[in-house]
């Protein structure tokens, strides 16, 4: 097949700096700004009113870390003659981690702890057998620089913030909450620890329309 010409031309006025900054759209997505949107079950055990303290908005801050999800397609291997054919094949959603910052009351840690016992007691090994007791809907929020009249739903008081790409985690448990170390050796630091979650899938929705991107 032969090559088209054309395609070892250069133009450049297209590779300018000014170019280059006028395709940086609000001056690029920054990964420090972001908010966890928490939604822990409302029933666990006996009691109907799980976590009440949680659904403070505040608590969001806490979430010092968190993803943007991958998106994975497994192959399928075909051997042919000495070669490889790669076929897609089946999508898989890998476990969502987040970090977490401890406070004095460890309320966040004991939402997690009560929401795994939950699942899987530690004293006997029993728990709920149906699904969607346990299953939660998360949701990652990359914001923006910027000030708009949209702001994160739910919030009691509503501030202005630009929301760039929403991520809702469907289905979410954890199926680790994270040690906290503990040493004499630690100065100057605050504890933190992680909790990886196992989502079902994902949805992907513009910040401000709120429609879906995929």
């Amino acid at each position: 097949m032969a090559l088209d010409k054309n395609i070892f031309s250069i133009r450049n006025n297209t590779r300018s700096i000014d170019s280059f900054k006028s395709r940086l759209i609000g001056g690029g997505a920054r990964p420090n700004l972001f908010e966890v949107e928490m939604d822990f079950p409302s029933v666990a055990g006996d009691d109907s009113a799980i976590f009440p303290d949680i659904k403070d908005d505040s608590y969001r801050m806490m979430i010092k870390g968190a993803q943007i999800p991958a998106s994975n397609i497994q192959e399928v291997v075909v051997p042919f003659r000495g070669r490889q054919l790669k076929v897609a094949g089946d999508r898989r959603f890998e476990p969502w981690t987040i970090t977490i910052i401890n406070d004095g009351d460890f309320k966040l840690r004991e939402a997690f702890e009560k929401w795994a016992n939950f699942i899987t007691k530690v004293s006997d090994g029993s728990g709920t057998v149906n699904p969607s007791d346990y299953y939660a809907n998360w949701v990652v929020n990359q914001l923006g620089r910027a000030s708009t009249d949209l702001s994160v739903s739910g919030d009691s008081n509503p501030a202005k913030i630009e929301v760039l790409r929403r991520y809702q985690m469907v289905g979410c448990w954890p199926s680790s909450v994270g040690a906290i170390e503990l040493t004499y050796d630690a100065q100057d630091v605050i504890e933190e620890f992680q909790v990886t979650m196992q989502v079902q899938w994902w949805q992907a929705y513009d910040g401000q329309s709120r429609q879906s991107v995929v």
